[in-house]
């Protein structure tokens, strides 16, 4: 077994905080709010224990603006009737001794009409899949703002941080896309305008950060690097998203991938990896956070010894094992298991409609024992 104890040294970010360790927990959608966005007891149930050992906890995406809902059960922070329940969901994070990470989200045209009603995106949406209308400016700007309000609540709740969601299709995403934006505004067309909506986001978190007094507050910034179709994102594009956020006043970056290794597809050496084509990129100016089906002992300290990343975070393998990174501290590596058994939630504890999901096999949760397991090609 390859040596883990390098990844239990702390790491000290550019704000002065020092972050325990370099395990961190991944996002993981819950579908398991009340329908107000407030804490259920599921999610409570869920939460409890898992960030035990681990350097940072990053919450499920977390909405900022009620035109952005893209999830049943999803968790909110837009309205002042949410500061309760984000304060117990940041009390029962801390409680392990990770750093609490609110993810702040708005799905643009991922959002379910069902729940918002009329969608809105950068642009006008109507393929098939998705529907939905181009934001007037003043909508944008209530969106900023959105974020602004959640980074609020977020400090007031007692978060250590909170995680801009600019990855997997979501509106931050689709205003940099030049397949998705097509507006002819100053808030799309050139690189320039296309990067004003997420470096606008990033400028008022900062503001209500500075409002606030809070330099430790810890503010990061999650990406996907590339898009399928002809005119998505491409790692050319990513890297120009890199080169403008590595400047910006953030504390680390999030790579959001399904395979930790997968190569590149567009825009870069097609013989490399994303994660170390993103890290190069980067050139140290922030630590990165790599993620991508890591579900073992073996599969953390291999991932972490490439090099490729400061941080390392799992989803599945904790949906997996409620005290992933305690075995992993501990040396019970053959006590970590890599797949779902159907007939132990008793263990798992995972909400009912998520539970449900699993029990598909659907690619972007566990492995589902005794049912083969299909990549995701993305």
């Amino acid at each position: 077994m390859t040596n883990l104890s390098p990844i239990f040294s702390p790491l000290t970010l550019n704000n002065g905080v020092s972050v325990p360790n370099r395990l961190v927990v991944a996002p993981m959608t819950h579908y398991a709010s009340n329908p107000d966005g407030t804490l259920s007891d599921e999610e409570c149930t869920f939460l409890a224990g898992r960030s035990a050992d681990f350097g940072m906890f990053i919450s499920a995406a977390t909405l900022v603006h009620p035109s952005g809902k893209a999830f049943h059960g999803q968790p909110a922070a837009y309205d002042e009737a949410h500061l309760p329940s984000l304060t117990e969901t940041a009390n029962i994070i801390k409680q392990g001794g990770a750093k609490a990470i609110l993810q702040i989200h708005h799905g643009g045209y991922q959002s379910l009409p069902d729940l918002v009603g009329e969608v809105i995106a950068p642009s006008d949406v109507d393929d098939g899949k998705h529907k939905a209308r181009a934001m007037s400016v003043d909508e944008i700007l209530a969106v900023i703002d959105g974020f602004g309000v959640a980074t609020d609540l977020a400090i007031r709740a007692g978060f250590d941080g909170v995680e801009i969601h600019g990855a997997n299709n979501y509106l931050i995403q689709q205003f940099f896309s030049p397949q998705a934006n097509r507006r002819t505004d100053d808030w799309g067309g050139s690189l320039e305008n296309r990067l004003r909506f997420p470096l606008s986001i990033i400028k008022k978190v900062n503001e209500i950060k500075d409002k606030h007094a809070k330099s430790d507050f810890i503010v990061g910034y999650r990406f996907s690097p590339e898009e399928a179709g002809e005119n998505g994102l491409t790692m050319a594009d990513t890297f120009d998203l890199l080169d403008a956020l590595s400047v910006q006043n953030l504390q680390y970056l999030h790579v959001s991938l399904w395979d930790f290794y997968k190569k590149a597809r567009r825009g870069a050496d097609t013989e490399r990896t994303r994660m170390a084509l993103i890290h190069e990129r980067i050139a140290g100016k922030l630590p990165l956070i790599g993620v991508g089906c890591l579900l073992s002992a073996d599969d953390v300290a291999k991932a972490y010894q490439t090099g490729w990343a400061e941080f390392v975070a799992v989803g599945k393998a904790v949906m997996i094992n409620p005290n992933f990174a305690t075995l992993l501290k501990q040396g019970k590596y053959e006590q970590i298991s890599t797949s779902i058994d159907p007939e132990r939630n008793d263990i798992y504890r995972i909400p009912a409609l998520l539970w449900q999901y699993q029990q598909k096999g659907l690619a972007y949760l566990p492995p589902l024992k005794g049912k083969e397991w299909q990549p995701l090609d993305i």
